[in-house]
């Protein structure tokens, strides 16, 4: 075998060179103008449009243990992994007797199958018996729940 008979593995291509003219248009596949179709681009981790990088937005602490509480927008959650719901809601929702967990309020469409936790709060009167399985309760919720008569399991 001879050096010029090797040939290069399949799974390895060589990457395409664009912006050097050729069968890709006008532009070479880089869009027309802007930052990014100018040679040498480098635009890093960081980069945030053109706002400070995130590491610059916090306040610098003296210390390495020195923890800043993160207050910056792009740091809040959409929305918290509990599902609050209130009494109210279930005793028009339910009737006496009936089981409410996290299955029967998937049922009946008052949660959706993406809410990981549910709890009650005590927002609202009762005056039917029910049963909670493996829900969480705000104390109001609990003393209501239980002045009604109902359980908690």
């Amino acid at each position: 075998m001879q050096i010029h008979e090797i040939k290069r593995p399949k799974h390895i291509k060589t990457a395409k060179r664009i912006g050097r003219g050729g069968k890709r248009g006008t532009f070479s596949g880089k869009g027309s103008k802007g930052q990014k179709a100018r040679s040498g681009v480098h635009m890093g981790a960081d980069f945030r449009g053109g706002n400070s990088p995130i590491w610059k937005v916090f306040p610098k602490k003296r210390g390495s243990t020195k923890k800043v509480d993160i207050k910056h927008r792009s740091f809040h959650k959409a929305s918290s992994d509990v599902f609050p719901i209130n009494l109210s809601t279930v005793a028009k929702h339910f009737s006496e007797k009936d089981v409410v967990s996290r299955l029967s309020l998937l049922e009946k469409k008052i949660i959706g199958s993406q809410d990981k936790k549910v709890k009650i709060l005590g927002s609202g009167e009762i005056d039917k018996k029910f049963v909670f399985e493996g829900l969480t309760f705000s104390e109001s919720a609990k003393e209501k729940v239980l002045k009604a008569g109902g359980e908690i399991k």
